[in-house]
């Protein structure tokens, strides 16, 4: 069942006024630039309540004021009658309200109706006769909302439930940094394993922003060179196998591999990221420099988030890019039993790389396993992944 935010409905509730203005907002904010394009809409913040919850819904109860306004200038009254504009309003105010309702009712071709109605007897329309322009003629309209807001049932699977996670890395938990700027110091590791990365250099520390939409939630950007994080410990991968996901947005192409994970060792080596053509890629080495590299079909740079997914199983690399087919290769003379743990490994750079190898974008989450997770497993990964950051 789909689940319905108050910034959804919101939305909705202005695309259905097509005559003047329309805000979300305060009535004290109303016209206080002296330019509102009459008609306008007016919804203000609603108040809410969970009033029902049970094992798998959660029916959210909005209380909306929505306030309609419309000149009444003395030319106008010259030509229309006060009881003549306020019917007009009236249907006006009506109309709207029937096509919000009637979007919350239609069905999709592959969906269900949306689960939302008004609630009984809780409309009301009120002729706003003491509005300080008086000028204005406005007609206040209250209902309550009663949508389908949170499922209480578990539908993810968090990834600490899945065994061997090493690394997790969130930008909405564990970070320090210093106002006003945001500069992170640290970057603290989710996964209980104390594998934190961090940056004492101020000038090379990436920043961090906060939520800034549905889908724009918190993130650390990184600028490109010289920012970057250096992991407090030695990579935690010690064998062949392993997994890797992470969800980012890449905002410009260099000459090189941009690393969202890099590491290096000798003739080890982890690259993951995105190279000049702005596509995912992942390769890996071993001590001798035998290995592979995947690429994926997608670019998208500066406009969306990515879920990027990269897994090792004995000598067969995979690589997905969000829901996409998953691209496989197999590199025969690949051995690396004795894993990547012997230095640490770096987020937005790698270590002895150029200057173009530093990120250039933003980096949300950074998940590490030890070892090579099922595709039901990495399904689960990648679907709380996309549930949290609403990617596709």
């Amino acid at each position: 069942m789909a689940t319905i935010k108050l910034t959804d409905i919101v939305e909705v509730m202005k695309s259905k006024w097509i005559y003047g203005d329309k805000k979300f907002g305060f009535t004290e904010e109303f016209n206080d630039n002296h330019n509102t394009i009459y008609p306008s809409l007016l919804v203000t913040p609603p108040d809410s309540v969970f009033p029902e919850v049970g094992v798998n819904s959660g029916w959210e109860e909005y209380s909306f004021l929505v306030y309609f306004s419309d000149l009444y200038t003395r030319t106008d009254q010259q030509n229309e009658t006060i009881d003549q504009r306020w019917e007009n309003l009236q249907d006006l105010a009506t109309e709207w309200l029937d096509d919000f309702l009637k979007h919350y009712q239609a069905e999709t071709t592959n969906a269900a109706p949306i689960q939302a109605f008004l609630q009984d007897e809780s409309l009301t329309l009120e002729r706003v006769k003491e509005v300080a322009n008086d000028q204005l003629l406005q007609i206040r309209m209250s209902f309550t909302w009663k949508v389908f807001s949170k499922c209480f049932r578990p539908v993810s699977t968090s990834p600490n439930t899945i065994s061997d996670l090493v690394v997790w890395l969130r930008a909405d938990a564990g970070t320090t940094f210093t106002p006003p700027f945001n500069d992170v110091s640290i970057w603290q590791d989710q996964s209980g394993n104390d594998n934190s990365v961090r940056q004492s250099t101020k000038a090379n520390r990436p920043t961090r922003l906060t939520y800034g939409g549905a889908k724009d939630k918190t993130r650390i950007v990184f600028s490109g060179s010289p920012k970057e994080f250096v992991s407090s410990n030695n990579c935690p991968i010690t064998g062949n196998d392993l997994s890797i996901f992470y969800v980012a947005k890449a905002d410009a192409t260099t000459t090189l591999l941009q690393r969202v994970v890099g590491y290096r060792e000798g003739g080890d080596r982890l690259n993951f990221g995105v190279n000049s053509l702005g596509r995912v890629n992942f390769k890996a080495l071993d001590d001798n420099g035998d290995g592979d590299n995947l690429v994926t079909g997608n670019t998208e740079l500066g406009t969306v988030n990515h879920i990027a997914c990269a897994r090792i199983n004995d000598l067969t690399f995979h690589l997905q890019y969000n829901n996409n087919t998953e691209h496989t290769v197999t590199a025969t003379a690949f051995n690396n039993s004795n894993g990547f743990n012997q230095a640490p490994f770096n987020v937005g750079h790698i270590d002895l790389g150029a200057a173009d190898t530093y990120f250039r974008g933003h980096i949300q989450e950074i998940i590490i396993y030890n070892r090579f997770l099922s595709n039901n497993e990495k399904d689960k990964v990648v679907d709380y992944l996309n549930k949290k950051y609403k990617i596709y």
